[in-house]
């Protein structure tokens, strides 16, 4: 049997390791060809020495010198900047792109690999949130596979089965609630980051977990489902399951509702995404219904946690307003781990700068971009008006 050969942007965060780990189960079916990261030049040098790709990139070009050194005995191409994910991804014989960096670099990779018919395993939401419509146009032009590895999105594609989604009444992710959830909002008010951080089932980067605990995750994979199963934002619910079991359901007109169950472990839909349509044994640790035990859902009670509506009403009004709301995140949920703005600052930066966005309807790529650079600026301002206030 061939090996697929493989791409893995993202490889020295939580989702990168696991989708190595996911590699390494499976040696006589993947060979890694390309590696990017973004600063950890230690870990990405052992990920280099452990796989030898042919290529790889580190986000901060000041680091291609320490990398040089610490690879010296691995002859490997090294690029750097955020065009060295692009030049890994639009490799000659790469077979499956793996794109699990954080935020809106990894927009331009997925449409270059997408032109190419590269099939696309894709845990990085800002792409299909920031231009869910020209991204899918541009996988069905060049009829290229995009596939989800969110645990959520995942379970969506599973549970649908290829099924024409005009029979579908609602698509329903589950969330876990994140460490916050049915606290009063004015506890809210002195979070710390490491509080943020701590989230009680999944393990995953910063960023991401902090989206959990804001519920702005949740919002984005809204975002994300929308384009990706071709679904009215309005047909897509979100309920609270603590035990993070049900990963998602699909409910049918016909009163018929499917649900994925699995381990909350990442490197399941992981080792789906890579494998499909084949489903192999796997290596990893699978959910036992006896030990699950109970399973509860709720509604999720709204006010608490605005980020989850400002999500919904970008969702409804398309165009630049979801790369305009993706952009203010991303700001807002940096100052936060950098100790520049309070917890709730988030949505607050997030309210401001959806209220400033000048929302172009049928954007072309340019205009993305621009949304989200704009964005970007009035979330700074947002930041430093906000301090300025104490």
């Amino acid at each position: 049997m061939k090996q697929k050969r493989v791409v893995v942007l993202g490889s020295t965060g939580s989702i990168g390791r696991n989708v190595l780990r996911v590699i390494e189960s499976f040696p006589n079916r993947f060979a890694v060809i390309g590696l990017g990261a973004n600063r950890s030049v230690e870990v990405l040098a052992e990920q280099v020495r452990q796989h030898r790709p042919r290529a790889v990139s580190v986000g901060d070009p000041h680091r291609v010198p320490e990398l040089k050194r610490l690879i010296r005995d691995v002859d490997a191409t090294i690029f750097a900047g955020e065009s060295g994910l692009t030049e890994l991804a639009t490799m000659d014989d790469v077979d499956i792109l793996v794109t699990a960096v954080v935020g809106a670099v990894g927009l331009d990779p997925v449409l270059k690999a997408l032109e190419r018919g590269i099939r696309v395993a894709v845990a990085n939401k800002e792409p299909l949130v920031m231009a869910g419509k020209i991204v899918m146009e541009t996988a069905k032009r060049h009829a290229a596979e995009l596939l989800p590895i969110d645990s959520e999105h995942s379970a969506v594609f599973q549970c649908l089965n290829r099924a024409d989604t005009s029979s579908v009444r609602k698509v329903v992710l589950t969330a876990s609630g994140g460490p916050f959830y049915g606290k009063p909002k004015q506890e809210l008010s002195t979070v710390t980051p490491e509080q943020a951080l701590a989230h009680p089932t999944w393990c995953m980067g910063p960023k991401v977990s902090v989206d959990s605990a804001t519920l702005m995750n949740k919002g984005l994979e809204v975002i994300e489902a929308m384009w990706l199963f071709g679904v009215d934002v309005d047909r897509i619910d979100v309920l609270i399951h603590p035990q993070s079991a049900v990963h998602s359901l699909v409910e049918y007109v016909d009163g018929s509702t499917i649900a994925q169950i699995a381990s909350p472990d990442m490197k399941l839909p992981i080792q789906y995404a890579l494998t499909y349509p084949e489903r192999l044994p796997t290596p990893f640790k699978t959910a036992a219904l006896a030990d699950i035990g109970g399973l509860t859902f709720e509604r999720i009670t709204r006010g608490t946690f605005p980020c989850l509506d400002y999500a919904y009403d970008a969702a409804r009004r398309k165009g630049t307003m979801p790369a305009a709301l993706n952009a203010a995140n991303e700001v807002a949920v940096e100052a936060f781990l950098k100790r520049e703005l309070p917890f709730l600052g988030i949505p607050e930066v997030i309210r401001r700068v959806l209220g400033k966005h000048e929302n172009k309807i049928e954007p072309s790529l340019e205009d993305v971009k621009e949304a989200d650079r704009m964005a970007r600026i009035l979330a700074a301002t947002a930041i430093s008006d906000l301090r300025q206030k104490g």
